[in-house]
């Protein structure tokens, strides 16, 4: 009986743009056991069996194609391993972990070169004596070469010029450079030139005056990894608690042993003000990657990074993939924000793929926020992450005075304005004043839920108890098992005919502020006015400088912005997110009004905020007017291990979608099925199919289907039987079928 064969698929070149093809190697008898996902391997390649390198991404005990076709992997190259090799092996734990191909995990992880022109500084050297130069000289001005004689005037007086500025100044030609260069006279030196988005700044020389409580979290984290300890921390401080500042004295001390950082932030926006306050300290050794730089700006940003010419690489969630050669510190401030988890496949999460990342390459991870997200905090209490907490304000702020406006109350009295009378009043004073002020609107969930104006009562699914969505044609919808009731006219509470959707947006309250108050200045800032390249800065930096009494803003403009000078925040209908169809939105709602009370009182003169809303006696409305995350997240917790929600239990959701509605029901009722039996022994629970709020996007269908688990090793496992059930089943060639793990947003 022949002996059976392993193969490796291997992919070539990691860098090419198109990454779609994988090659299958035999592996030799004294490699087996040695290799794994990620290793950098010699291959022969081609026609002519170059020897070339490539990256394991896979093992099979089967064939592809004729074996006698298949080629033979040559060796391991002995060289130490390479950041290339790390970071496929982290594209490998999150096909795993999250669904999806391959080639999807690879193309997210890698920095893949696109077809980008190469920038470069061209330098013209004098190559001759001063005497020749001048000798030459005289020759060209009694010959009229007017050109070539400007050219070496000037390098007669500069040895070396740059190219560029030659050609501009001295109206020169390349023609004319050509001929100085065939008569020795010059050298054009060329030198890659990298786009770098971040002007080039000094390093303070300051010294920073810490807390009691900052210099104990920085006297933890630096203990620890004087030991060789690598955590994961969760720096857990209210708003203005100088979170920043403990960043970054915990990358200077990765930084001074030699190693490099990555510090995610959820918003663009955040960038400017992040970026100049990393700039003080760590000088030009900082850049940042975002979504509106150019692909080549990106491309040459990750090569820097590779040539270890910076320390410190800031941007939303991509920038977690740099492929610095000795990463030290990952710190993701802001860590409950939904933008670090991906919409695209795979659809994995910036939190836990930062400390898969940080296991593989012996760093450690930072976590931050004011309001940590669940997951974050139920870990601290297992002790699988390391809680630092700052309680207190750094510097002379204090927190702001909150106060709920019942906006029952506020129709009982006759107000039907979106303005309760408190926040007109206070508006009103803080433009006496010359202070600012900051409009929130919650527009998450705007096309939601059904309420009653009059008593504050929500239209609940009996069965999920998220709350039920309008649909066109008069339903009311539960987005997670699908269940229907028509559309009520009068609250079944009170009797109110008040009762039904919230419809306003941040142009219809611009315009009501400047009718309100005709003399006030003001801007707006939502995806509308921030659509060019430098949207936000325009618009934070002209209300920073006080060219603007009142900012009318999405929640954009409440997160991690310091201005001293607002005294005063107005958050408008904090229930938009309080009732999305979503088990998370209590987790959101709280987090978005404290952080929007936490832009007041910033400065020395204090500050104020008022909390419109319906539901004044929800606890996430109560513990946020408090800002009291504890007795939030102790509430909340119960609630997610009463319903088997995430942190406390977990969730698949698998989306579904086709062009034929038909063949989709067919496709996800069998996918249910399946899903059933694997869950016989009661470990797993399968809600719907349902459609998502969406239900049809450009002529394609959709459907979406809930699988609960205690185990998330189990919902893998699930992922993995599902997966290989849909490839073997021809029913499902016409079908897009993605996975999603622990979703934080509602489809």
């Amino acid at each position: 009986m022949p002996e059976k064969k392993i193969y490796a698929d291997i992919i070539i070149d990691i860098t090419n743009e198109k990454l779609d093809k994988i090659f299958q190697y035999t592996v030799p008898k004294e490699l087996e056991g040695k290799l794994a996902v990620g290793t950098e391997v010699l291959v022969p390649f081609g026609k002519g069996n170059k020897e070339t390198r490539g990256y394991i991404v896979g093992f099979s005990e089967t064939p592809g194609y004729d074996p006698a076709k298949i080629k033979e992997i040559l060796a391991v190259p002995g060289e130490s391993v390479g950041i290339e090799t790390r970071l496929v092996a982290l594209a490998a734990w999150m096909k795993e972990s999250y669904g999806g191909t391959m080639i999807q995990a690879l193309k997210t992880v890698l920095p893949i070169k696109r077809k980008e022109r190469e920038r470069e500084k061209k330098t013209l050297v004098l190559l001759v004596s001063p005497e020749e130069g001048e000798k030459r000289l005289r020759w060209y001005q009694k010959k009229n070469q007017k050109a070539r004689a400007r050219l070496l005037e000037a390098l007669l007086s500069s040895p070396r010029l740059d190219y560029d500025l030659a050609r501009e100044k001295l109206n020169i030609t390349p023609p004319v450079v050509r001929a100085l260069e065939e008569a020795g006279l010059l050298l054009t030196e060329s030198s890659r030139v990298y786009r770098n988005p971040v002007q080039a700044g000094r390093k303070a020389g300051r010294q920073i005056a810490y807390t009691t409580e900052q210099a104990e979290a920085i006297r933890r984290f630096s203990e620890d990894y004087d030991r060789g300890l690598r955590r994961t921390y969760l720096v857990y401080g209210v708003t203005g608690s100088g979170k920043t500042e403990v960043y970054m004295a915990m990358i200077r001390k990765v930084a001074e042993a030699g190693r490099q950082a990555i510090v995610l932030i959820p918003e663009i926006a955040l960038t400017w003000q992040t970026v100049l306050r990393f700039q003080r300290m760590f000088g030009d050794r900082v850049s940042i990657l975002n979504s509106r730089m150019s692909a080549g700006e990106r491309y040459d940003q990750m090569q820097r990074a590779k040539k270890g010419e910076i320390d410190v690489m800031i941007g939303p969630r991509s920038a977690l993939f740099t492929p610095f050669p000795r990463l030290g510190l990952i710190v993701i401030d802001e860590e409950h924000e939904g933008s670090y988890k991906s919409e695209q496949v795979p659809r994995y999460h910036a939190r836990e793929t930062a400390v898969e990342r940080a296991r593989l390459e012996g760093a450690g991870v930072v976590l931050g926020s004011a309001t940590p997200s669940l997951e974050a905090f139920y870990r601290c209490e297992r002790g699988e992450y390391v809680l630092l907490r700052l309680p207190s304000r750094a510097g002379s702020g204090t927190l702001p005075r909150v106060r709920v406006a019942d906006m029952r109350e506020e129709l009982k009295k006759g107000n039907r304005s979106i303005f309760s009378d408190s926040l007109r009043e206070l508006m009103a004073d803080r433009l006496q004043k010359g202070q600012q002020t900051m409009l929130f609107i919650n527009r998450r969930g705007y096309a939601g839920f059904v309420s009653c104006r009059s008593c504050g009562h929500v239209i609940k699914c009996p069965h999920c108890d998220v709350s039920l969505s309008a649909h066109r044609g008069g339903r009311l919808v539960c987005h997670y098992c699908g269940y229907e009731r028509p559309m009520v006219r009068t609250c079944p509470e009170c009797g109110s005919p008040h009762i039904g959707g919230f419809k306003a947006g941040t142009q219809q309250i611009e315009e009501m502020v400047k009718r309100e108050f005709p003399g006030a200045r003001v801007l707006r800032m939502d995806a509308d006015t921030t659509r060019r390249k430098d949207g936000h800065e325009k618009i934070l930096s002209a209300f920073g400088d006080g060219e603007a009494d009142i900012l009318v803003g999405t929640q954009m403009i409440v997160k991690g912005h310091d201005f001293p000078n607002v005294t005063l925040v107005g958050v408008l209908a904090a229930d938009m997110s309080l009732y999305t169809d979503d088990y998370r939105s209590a987790e959101r709602t709280f987090q978005l009004l404290t952080q929007a009370a936490g832009r007041a009182g910033r400065g020395e003169g204090g500050g104020e905020v008022v909390i419109q809303t319906y539901s004044p006696e929800h606890y996430s409305i109560e513990t946020a007017a408090r800002q009291d995350y504890e007795a939030f997240y102790e509430e909340e917790i119960r609630y997610r291990e009463m319903m088997g929600y995430p942190p406390t239990a977990h969730l698949l959701a698998v989306l579904l979608s086709a062009e034929d509605e038909e063949k989709l029901t067919t496709a996800s009722a069998y996918l249910k099925e399946f899903a059933a039996r694997l869950g016989s022994s009661g470990q797993l629970a399968v809600i719907g199919p349902a459609s998502p709020h969406v239900g049809k996007v450009s002529d394609v269908y959709r459907k979406i289907l809930y699988l609960k688990s205690e185990k998330y090793g189990m919902l893998v496992k699930a992922k993995d039987r599902m997966e290989q059930y849909i490839e073997l089943n021809r029913g499902f060639r016409d079908i897009r079928i993605q996975f999603d793990f622990d979703p934080v947003h509602s489809f």
